[in-house]
């Protein structure tokens, strides 16, 4: 497949590193540094120019294109070179949108001016930061079917339960219908079978239903129940639409900014939330809000290092508040995770090219059994994707045991046309319209029949 993609920043580059792969991939920018690193590192071809400019385009060869990804800093730009595409008769275009007087007119551009996807990545960011605060056991959680089925990541304490447990034995210990699908030890990701041990600090990747999921944190006695109430530093886009999604869900929510505008400014969007001018990195000012009284600790303000900064003294202050940091630079990102520093990490430019790269993937299979949800984990060295089962398909009905899957595939989850939650075993089947969730190290599949070797 032939992508063009315009904009060589953190997006571009993410879906540079991964479509390159198995497509034919140009990209586009008006910085030649940038266009020259790009060409140096990846195989693709690169032009220098204005991505919506009709010429630029012409130069790259966009007639001829499958998809066209518009991911530059300006919303007027990334509109303008999808259109320009449209016109040169690209089918697929998906434009990077952050204004939030834009999205309300979502609806009309995606008709007349012919976007295939509009995505706002301060808004996704924000839905992240969100579901991991309903659930604050989890690092980063993640939602197949409509949510019934969920995929939970966890650091296992030095204090754990589970230490020595072999995972056959799991469920005769807890009693708990989980499955631990991917699992990080010193640096090395394995899907593990049977027999394989855990260890203390070992990140684990487990799924179920959201019932057994909390089940299973209850049993090792670990269990935190949703936050309630939210301290959040950076009044930021992002802050907006996270503050607006928890306000929704009953939570009360604090915010703190240094810049006495910006907290004007969101004071008016939000009144039910409580605006208080001051420095987020003053520890004092912290206690004096009440942040040992607070469910919940969010930075994320413009600057990665102070939002790490404050998400490890606020970490200390506390004893069982969530902290959710906004890392950007994937070289802090692995730093921080490496170390266990923060309980959650949110990038928006991860979270945004994981759900551009989930359009793609269902793109490229259209003739298939399509990729509904798609999730990157394990430092996006894994992929949880999830499938319906259709009438063609040659297994329907076969016991999972029978199945001969390719080496480093996992079935993880079966949803059931009813909602019934499956974890697999081997006398398990496949029925048609089931959704199945399949783990994988093998980072190129696209359709369900993919898994069989």
């Amino acid at each position: 497949m032939k992508v063009v993609i315009v904009g060589a920043g953190k997006v571009g580059v993410a879906l540079t590193q991964h479509l390159s792969v198995d497509n034919k991939v140009t990209v586009i920018d008006q910085n030649p540094q940038l266009v020259e690193n790009i060409i140096n590192i990846y195989d693709v071809m690169g032009v220098c120019g204005n991505g919506a400019s009709y010429e630029v385009q012409k130069e790259a060869d966009v007639a001829h294109a499958n998809l066209l990804i518009a991911t530059t800093s300006s919303d007027e730009i990334n509109i303008l070179a999808c259109m320009v595409a449209k016109k040169m008769g690209v089918h697929h275009t998906i434009a990077r949108i952050r204004n939030p007087e834009y999205e309300k007119q979502l609806r009309f551009m995606r008709s007349d001016l012919g976007l295939s996807m509009a995505i706002n990545p301060e808004k996704v960011t924000a839905r992240e930061i969100a579901r991991v605060l309903r659930f604050p056991n989890a690092m980063k959680l993640e939602s197949f079917s409509k949510g019934r089925l969920e995929l939970v990541e966890y650091r296992l304490p030095e204090d754990t339960s589970l230490n020595g447990i072999q995972l056959s034995a799991l469920y005769q210990n807890l009693r708990v219908r989980v499955l631990i699908c991917a699992v990080t030890r010193k640096g090395e990701t394995m899907i593990p079978s049977g027999d394989f041990v855990l260890q203390a600090g070992d990140k684990i990747y487990l799924t179920s239903s959201p019932n057994q999921l909390e089940q299973f944190f209850r049993h090792l006695g670990v269990f935190r129940s949703k936050a309630t109430s939210v301290m959040i530093v950076g009044a930021s886009k992002i802050c907006y639409y996270l503050a607006s999604e928890l306000l929704e869900m009953g939570m009360s929510v604090k915010i703190i900014d240094q810049d006495e505008q910006r907290c004007i400014r969101i004071g008016e969007m939000l009144p039910k939330a409580l605006v208080i001018h001051g420095d987020g990195t003053d520890s004092e000012l912290l206690q004096e809000e009440g942040l040992d009284q607070t469910d919940a600790f969010v930075a994320i303000t413009g600057m990665d290092e102070a939002n790490i900064l404050m998400s490890i003294s606020a970490a200390k202050q506390t004893n069982g508040c969530k902290v959710v940091a906004k890392i950007n630079r994937k070289a802090l990102v692995d730093l921080v995770s490496a170390e266990s520093l923060i309980d959650s990490v949110v990038s928006a430019g991860s979270v945004t090219a994981e759900l551009i790269l989930q359009y793609v993937r269902a793109m490229q299979n259209a003739s298939g059994t399509k990729v509904k949800t798609l999730h990157r984990i394990v430092d996006e060295k894994v992929e949880a994707l999830e499938f319906s089962i259709t009438e063609d398909l040659p297994f329907i009905g076969v016991p999972l045991r029978d199945l001969q899957l390719k080496s480093g595939v996992l079935l993880a989850g079966i949803v059931r046309q009813n909602g019934q939650i499956i974890i697999p075993s081997g006398e398990d089947v496949l029925n048609l319209n089931d959704d199945v969730i399949v783990v994988t190290t093998r980072t190129t599949l696209h359709d369900i029949r993919d898994i069989l070797q």
